[in-house]
Parts: structure tokens; sequence; C-alpha cells
């Protein structure tokens, strides 16, 4: 054994100690961590931030509860138990989780066939199954997978959901009656409300209408005077739910949101409808699958204008980890909310903790005001999810999109078509598939170069016109050398080969230092082109090659490479290429001599450069 002086007397100093409960809390927990360096300041900016937020949480909870088909109760209690379990877990300081409009959409169309009276069930049975995929997700350390996931796909699901939003509240919006049977498609549903839900209300309609557009003249007022903070939403809601009580409109015919529990929500462990399992994993799937997409997204934009460091699967654990918890205390799905968390980095959040914050305010509007939340028109919701719905989409990045390429204008199109016209679930799977079908092509693809050596020694580019050694072509090979890349990989053996027996060629040296990530595949293919070089009399000479590409080619099944027939990637001064060429020239030299001129025209071996 090899002893370092000074050293190898203490050799356990040289490991770390193992980590502490407390370390692995500090890793797993980022909002315990800041508590670290916590101070008033940052206490008093969290709190400010917190109760801004706290204020658009209630009525954006209740309007998502109601755009997902359950009371609205149980969207205020995913703003109070999702959004602070997701605060302390959350990698993103300023995120706030909880209801979404996207996830609502896609919880409201996996709901679409389940028996009303088993809605709530299933829709807290589905954050149980989200949060299970998104904790294998984490487990497997997929997260960065979402990055193959095109962007045209966030954007084509945005439009349609945009429009099944806006085509599902016009029932709240006019007063109608919900017509159709829920095994019938969403578009068949929403004709028949339409055709047979009976004659407007007129109560419900003006309050609706004027919920619009009390909300634009706030918006309007906030950026004329810029109150970022100004609660309009609130205020909106608050209005309207005075108005009906005024006027005692709920006695008129004007549907109200009705008695809220007026406590927090208790531990229950969810039950999952055996009967509607397959149904409801489908729907877990999209909803899981879009929740990591829309927190991913807003994290990295939150992290970027911060100068955070996001870790991607902290961020799927913290989604996980709230959607597993919050199913124990009737909460509904949710991710990361793009209003909420853009109030809260406006508002000057500094830690995780602003969540918690918000959290906490949403349980004590809740506890005090819930017996007045009664009077609160489902058509006002409406309106708020008619407004956000069009605010939805991000009309500059659509348009971008739909003019960048084909291909992207087709995914956007694909991807909206198919959520409104087949559904929500199905319409993530052809995005998912689509960018797939985009991206593995483009990792697979696979460049070829020839090379030549010139009088003065240097190995360059081979041009057009240029001849070559017709005893030695010298190749490059650049790209993946993986599955994708094996048709890619099979046309620029062939070629490789075809050149070979056209000059005559007796060695072929491939530069292999660029062939990266090798799998069996790609590992297979190269070690069977060798073996039918060899029966062709053409001896094939590697240069460059790295560990994992040798390692591969001995266990799958090439021929016995000596030393004169590989040559590893060098780490230090000096190149392996250089080394190749000697190798081979010496080859050709000592069993196939050259003429003269050919001799001649050859700088020594030891002259080559690359």
């Amino acid at each position: 054994m090899v002893r370092v002086a000074g050293l190898s007397d203490r050799p356990q100093s040289l490991a770390p100690p193992p980590p502490t409960f407390a370390g692995l809390v500090l890793r797993r927990i980022p909002a315990v961590g800041a508590l670290r360096t916590y101070d008033w300041h940052a206490a008093k900016a969290d709190l400010l931030a917190g109760l801004s937020v706290a204020t658009v949480a209630v009525p954006q909870g209740m309007a998502y509860a109601i755009a997902a088909g359950v009371p609205v109760e149980y969207g205020l209690y995913t703003a109070i138990v999702k959004t602070a379990v997701a605060s302390l877990f959350t990698s993103a300081r300023q995120l706030i989780n909880g209801p979404t409009n996207v996830v609502a959409i896609a919880l409201l169309s996996a709901l679409a066939p389940i028996p009303a009276e088993q809605k709530v069930a299933s829709a807290i049975a589905l954050g149980v199954l989200a949060g299970l995929i998104q904790l294998v997700i984490t487990a497997l350390r997929l997260g960065d997978l979402t990055r193959f996931i095109s962007h045209s796909v966030v954007v084509g699901f945005t439009c349609g959901a945009s429009l099944l939003l806006l085509l599902d509240q016009t029932r709240n919006l006019f007063g109608w009656e919900r017509r159709g049977s829920p095994h019938d498609h969403f578009l068949v549903r929403t004709w028949t409300t339409w055709s047979d839900g009976g004659a407007p209300n007129q109560g419900t309609l003006l309050l609706g209408l004027g919920s619009i557009i009390t909300l634009f003249a706030l918006r309007w007022v906030k950026r004329r005077l810029r109150w970022n903070l100004f609660p309009d939403l609130l205020v909106t809601v608050v209005a309207s739910a005075a108005v009906v009580a005024l006027f005692r409109l709920d006695e008129a015919g004007v549907r109200v949101v009705g008695e809220i529990p007026p406590g927090l929500p208790g531990f229950a462990i969810p039950a999952v409808p055996m009967e509607h399992l397959r149904v409801l994993s489908e729907g877990a799937f999209a909803i899981a699958t879009l929740g990591l997409l829309e927190a991913l997204a807003m994290s990295k934009q939150l992290c970027n204008q911060s100068g955070q460091k996001l870790d991607l699967n902290q961020q799927c654990l913290s989604e996980g980890v709230a959607n597993l918890a919050g199913s124990f205390f009737q909460c509904i799905p949710g991710s990361g909310s793009l209003t909420r968390s853009a109030i809260n980095q406006q508002a000057g959040a500094v830690t995780q903790w602003s969540g918690v914050v918000s959290a906490a305010g949403v349980a004590m509007i809740m506890v005090l005001f819930a017996p007045y939340a009664r009077y609160i028109p489902h058509a006002a919701l409406a309106g708020i999810l008619m407004v956000t719905a069009f605010g939805m989409i991000d009309w500059k990045a659509l348009r971008f999109h739909v003019r960048a390429t084909q291909f992207d204008a087709a995914i956007v199109a694909a991807t909206a078509i198919a959520a409104v016209g087949i559904s929500i679930e199905f319409c993530i799977l052809i995005g998912v598939l689509a960018s797939f079908v985009l991206a593995v092509p483009r990792a697979g693809r696979m460049t070829r170069t020839e090379f030549v050596v010139h009088e003065d020694g240097m190995v360059r580019e081979r041009k057009e016109a240029e001849p070559p050694d017709e005893r030695i072509l010298v190749f490059g090979l650049e790209g993946e050398l993986f599955f994708g890349s094996s048709l890619a990989l099979d046309e620029h053996l062939d070629y490789m080969e075809a050149r070979a027996t056209e000059v005559g060629a007796k060695v072929i040296v491939l530069r292999a230092k660029r062939l990266r990530n090798p799998d069996a595949v790609g590992m297979h293919e190269l070690a069977r082109w060798i073996r039918d070089m060899g029966k062709l009399g053409i001896r094939v000479i590697l240069s460059g090659v790295r560990a994992d590409l040798d390692t591969g080619l001995r266990v799958g099944g090439a021929p016995a490479l000596g030393p004169d027939q590989i040559f590893p990637e060098r780490k230090t001064r000096g190149s392996s290429t250089i080394e190749a060429l000697h190798t081979a020239y010496t080859f050709v030299d000592a069993h196939f001599p050259a003429p003269a001129a050919h001799k001649s025209s050859r700088p020594p071996a030891a002259e080559f450069q690359v």
C-alpha cells in the first residue's frame, strides 16, 4: 500500500463526516435552511409579501375550485395546506404553490366521467396519484427530462385550456343549468347546456358582466397609479357579494357560493374510488406532468430574475410532497401560480417563508369571514375566471411559436385542438410525444469528416478535389453514439466502407474522440463494422477513444483490439491521432509499400500535426 507522508497515519480525517439529521433536514427543507441567516428585515418583507398574496389567493382559490367542478372550500384548503407545504420544500424562494387555472382545467376534464357524488373524493384521490407520480420522477431524478418537452406544448395547451375555461364558465355567467351526461364529450355537454339550459338570468348576467368591467377598471387604475399590490380580485369579489346581500339577489335566482365551513381542513385519509382508478390514473399523469411543467417553468423564470440557483430535483420533490400531503387535508391538486408568485416577488419576498405567511393569511380570512362568503355569486367568480383565461395566453409567445418553424406551429395547433376536441390528457400525451419526436432525431444527428495528411505534416479536413492517400483513409465522427443515432451511424459506416473499397484502402483511421455517451446499440453497430472491415482485409485503427467506449467495444464483441489498433483519449500533451497515423503508416509501409512518389511526398511520421 502506498503511504502519503503526514496523512497516512490519520486516514479517518480524509473522509467527510457522516451527515447529521439536522444536515439532512436543512438539505431537503430549504425553508429551514433559510432560517440560519434570517433577520428582522427579511421577516418584515416576507410578512408583507405573504399577506399581499393571501388577498389574491382567497378569490383565486374559490374561482379555481369552481373551474374544477368542486365546492369552493376545497380551493381554499389547497391555498392553505399545499401552499404551506410546498413553500417549505421549494427551491425557488419566491414561488407560491396552490390551486391554479391550468391544473383546474385538467382536473375538470379528469372528473368529467365521475358521478357528481364522487367528484370531491376523486379530486382528492387525484392529488394522491399525481403526488406519487411526481415523487417517482424525483426518485429517478427525471425532472431534467422536462427540458426535452418543447415550450410549444405549453403554449398550445394554454390556448386550448383557455378556450375550455371560457366555454365552461358561460353557464355560470348566464345562469344556465348544467345539461348533458357526464359521459358526453365536453363540447357536447356545453352545447346541450347552451341549448337546453333555460333562459339567461338577468341578475346573474349583470353581476358577471359587472365583475368583468370592475376588474378591468381596477387594473387600469392600478397600472395608472402604480399600485402593484392593490387586491383587485378581492375587491371585485367583496363588491359583488355586497350587491347580492344588499338587494337579496340570491332569492331572485342568482346562484351563490353558499355556506362555507368556517373551520380549517382536518386530517382525513383519502379514499381512492377503485371503480374509477383507470380513469383517474390517466388524469393523474396529465396533472402531474402539467404541474411539473408549470412549476419548473415559473421557478426558472423567478430564479433567473433573482440570481438564485434552481435545483430541479428539489422542485419536483416539492410538488410531489405538497400534492401528496395536501390530499390528507382535503386538498385538490395544484402547482406553482404565475399570478401569486409574481405578486410575491413584487412585494419583496426574501425567503420561502412568505408562502407560509400567505397560507396562514388565507386560513385567518377563512376562519374570520367564512360566514359572509355565502353571498359571493358564481357569476362574479366566472367573470374572474374569464378574465384569467384571456390573460393565460401569452400572445407574444403564441405569435412567435406559430411563425418560428412549421414544426413548432404544428405542435401548438395539435396540442390546442386536442385539448378542446379530445381531452386534456390526450393533448398532453400528443405534446410530449411530439416533443420527443422533435428532440430524438436532433440528438441522433451525427456528422462525418474526412481528413488528409498534407506535405507539411498537418492533418486537415479534405477538400472535394483533394486526392487522399489511397492506402490510408482518415475519418472523424461526431455525435451521440446511442440508439437514436443508429440510422445516421449506419449511413456513415457504409460510406466509409464504400470509400475504402473504391480506392483500395488498407487502413481506416477513425477519430472517435467526439463520439459521446455510447450505449449498447451504438457500440454494437461500431463493433460489427470493425469485424466486417477485418473480413474485407481493411484494418481499422481508432484514435481518441474514451474509456466508456473502449470498455463497451471490448465487452460488446469487437475484435481483440490491441495497442496498435486502439489509442485512448490523451489527457496530457500529445495527440492520439498522431500516434494512430504513425502506426498506420508503419503498417502499410511494411505490408503494402507505396510507390517512391508517395513516400517522398509524405513527411516523416514524427512531423504529423493535428
